[in-house]
């Protein structure tokens, strides 16, 4: 009889299969639904449209816009609301590095590289940051900004928008962009776990 060893080898694991069978469903539909992927491709006419939501979506809008926000304000509910952004936002840009730097994915062999402002790791794939920003801003905003129903189910639309065009756009696999939703999430629990208050942390708002 085969070593044991040797039957294992035989008899690869069920897990195993199961996660090169999804592997292989997720590049097969990533790419199907690249249909912005390049100007030539099936829908590439609104390339410019999605390149615009993509710009939307990325960090440093977001952080510059937050920072100006929080220089500006008078008020200190606001400040201590757009601080807890600010927070958000860094843990957000530090946490996908990580992740793109110990998993490494590579982007899909259909993405263009004309992102806006890369930095070293965004030649990874996994998990998507523009996904994670997503989920992070849209629960923070519906939870501390005081919205008619209209405006909430916008910001919602935005997440989602800015999420499906990740793969529209060639830029990611989808669970490059559903494990970003699920991590932007779960990082939007961590800052309401960690609220910066006036109470908490005294030093850090007497800065402003």
């Amino acid at each position: 009889p085969l070593p044991e060893e040797d039957c294992m080898k035989l008899n690869p694991s069920f897990v195993g299969i199961a996660l090169s069978s999804l592997l292989a469903i997720d590049l097969w539909a990533s790419k199907r639904l690249g249909v912005c992927a390049g100007e030539g491709s099936a829908w590439g006419s609104a390339r410019p449209l999605m390149k615009v939501i993509e710009v939307s979506g990325h960090g440093i809008p977001w952080l510059l816009g937050t920072f100006y926000g929080l220089c500006q304000s008078d008020s200190s509910a606001a400040r201590e609301v757009l601080l807890n952004l600010l927070f958000a936002l860094l843990l957000d840009l530090v946490m996908v590095a990580v992740v793109k730097g110990l998993v490494k994915r590579p982007r899909p062999t259909h993405n263009k590289m004309d992102m806006f402002v890369t930095i070293s790791v965004d030649k990874y794939s996994f998990p998507s940051g523009h996904a994670t920003r997503a989920a992070l801003v849209c629960c923070f905003v519906l939870r501390h900004l005081v919205l008619a129903v209209p405006l909430r189910v916008l910001v919602v639309l935005w997440a989602l928008i800015v999420s499906i065009s990740r793969v529209m756009l060639g830029r990611h696999n989808m669970t490059d962009v559903l494990f970003g939703l699920l991590l932007g999430y779960a990082l939007y629990g961590v800052v309401e776990h960690c609220w910066l208050s006036p109470a908490t942390a005294p030093a850090l708002f007497a800065l402003w």
